[in-house]
């Protein structure tokens, strides 16, 4: 055991020694059941006599918190409620006051509901995990120690080919290998272009409803962050605020009412970030999963200027577990991004990124889209045709042909309270969320329903469940 003693502080060598002991047992450093260094070992470690070792641990093994066994040698025993080395809360280190409170809704469930109409996740049984699993060892046994060392903070060059290459197929998105930036994630794309632009007390607008991991990242980094509502034709341009850095917008499928933005409102947006000098965020977290109409042209393929920074995520095509995102910047932006990143963590993880890579480039990624796809318009088609039916009375459905949700709105003829249906439905084990929790200035009744987390066998008991959530509430 590498256990390491200081002698300091007041009393005899065996005092001191003991102290220790019972300060490493109090606080969990030595765990019940874990075997202590022989006293003679100690003794040199330490550079003390054997003796003095001897007096620490009988008085220990008195206390019952070490226990000596005849032919084994000495272990720790239960350690009692309590450490001696607890904390006054009022002395202890506090954060900023924005974090005093962490922002955003708990990540993990305490229980996975029976139907998680839960937003957000896909599905992780049609993941194809054997292969994944051989690409993955693939590149574990080609590692050497010669290419174990530092990387390019931009990521893995064959991944970022591969990106370049699938989303110019897939998203009509002009890109080669060095516009890439591969992240851990959209949410540290967004954190990357947050640092390289925002000073404090700079303004970001931002959508309402919107994503809130968003809002509260901007806001963490100084940022005075606006709100501009979203109608069914997008982001509002008139209602942008002109001294606006950054325009953060979800245009191919917003989230999370999951309209797109219109031709005219992406030309206008374009505009508008020339003439006022900002930079607009195109978050195109789920448009791969599209079950009708051709999508537009995202905002990065309209741009001319140079303004606009394209952020994607395979947390929604693949596994949130995988934790890889990119992003796209023009060119001006390039060396201060690839400067962040290196400065906040280096790079990622290359053994992951070059399997990803062969994923990508073996055909299996765009395998995996359209199985995916037609699993979730199932689902989604299930959800519209409740939605129109038994669910109508109180609902009216938000045009979606594309992602992993559908929101509907409260009529307004419709007395029923949103936020005592979903508990009623989370009664009944029918996970649904509020879509006033994605809401800031002006909360919009209505709810939000994802379709990639629940079997598509359970969805229809599901729906019935939430129907008769509606009529419990409607009837009180």
């Amino acid at each position: 055991m590498d256990l390491h003693l200081g002698l300091d502080g007041p009393g005899d060598l065996a005092t001191r020694i003991h102290r220790q002991l019972l300060d490493a047992i109090l606080d969990g450093r030595l765990r019940p059941g874990e075997r202590l260094p022989p006293t003679r070992e100690l003794a040199r470690r330490l550079d003390v006599s054997r003796n003095t070792v001897s007096v620490a641990y009988e008085r220990l093994t008195a206390e019952g918190l070490l226990v000596a066994r005849v032919g084994s040698g000495t272990f720790v025993g239960a350690a009692p409620v309590g450490s001696p080395r607890a904390v006054r809360d009022g002395d202890a280190a506090r954060p900023r006051p924005l974090w005093d409170v962490p922002p955003g809704p708990r990540t993990v469930e305490p229980e996975t509901p029976l139907y998680d109409f839960g937003v957000g996740t896909p599905d992780p049984e049609l993941f194809p995990l054997p292969v994944w699993r051989r690409l993955l060892t693939a590149e574990w046994r080609a590692a050497t120690i010669r290419t174990a060392g530092y990387r390019d903070a931009a990521g893995h060059h064959g991944l970022r080919e591969a990106v370049a290459r699938s989303i110019g197929r897939s998203r009509s998105v002009r890109a080669t290998a060095a516009d890439v930036l591969v992240t851990h994630g959209a949410q540290q794309a967004l954190d990357l272009v947050g640092r390289v632009l925002i000073d404090p007390g700079d303004v970001v607008a931002v959508e309402d409803p919107g994503y809130p991991p968003a809002r509260h990242l901007f806001h963490s980094l100084g940022a005075r962050v606006v709100s501009v509502p979203v109608d069914r034709e997008g982001l509002d341009v008139n209602a942008l605020p002109g001294g606006a850095r950054l325009v953060y917008v979800t245009p191919s499928h917003q989230f999370p009412l999951g309209t797109p933005m219109s031709l005219a409102r992406r030309a206008a947006l374009l505009d508008w970030a020339g003439r006022h000098d900002a930079v607009i965020v195109e978050d195109d977290y789920d448009s791969e999963f599209r079950f009708s109409d051709r999508p537009l042209d995202p905002l990065h393929s309209l741009d001319r200027a140079g303004r606009v920074v394209y952020v994607g995520t395979f947390s929604k095509t693949l596994l949130p577990l995988l934790r890889v995102g990119f992003l796209i910047a023009p060119a001006s932006l390039r060396p201060a991004l690839h400067a962040v990143k290196r400065l906040t963590d280096w790079h990622g993880d290359p053994v992951t990124q070059a399997a990803l890579a062969r994923f990508i480039d073996s055909g299996e990624l765009p395998r995996h889209v359209r199985k995916a796809t037609r699993t979730y318009a199932a689902r989604h088609e299930l959800i519209t045709e409740a939605l129109a039916g038994d669910l109508a009375e109180w609902l009216d459905p938000v045009p979606s042909t594309a992602g992993l949700h559908v929101c509907a709105v409260l009529r307004p003829d419709a007395p029923a309270d949103i936020p005592a249906v979903v508990t009623e439905a989370r009664r009944l084990g029918v996970a649904v969320e509020d879509l006033a929790s994605y809401c800031h200035e002006t909360p919009r009744p209505g709810i939000v329903l994802g379709y990639g987390a629940i079997p598509t066998d359970r969805v229809p008991a599901g729906l019935a469940r939430l129907t008769r959530s509606f009529r419990a509430v409607t009837k009180r």
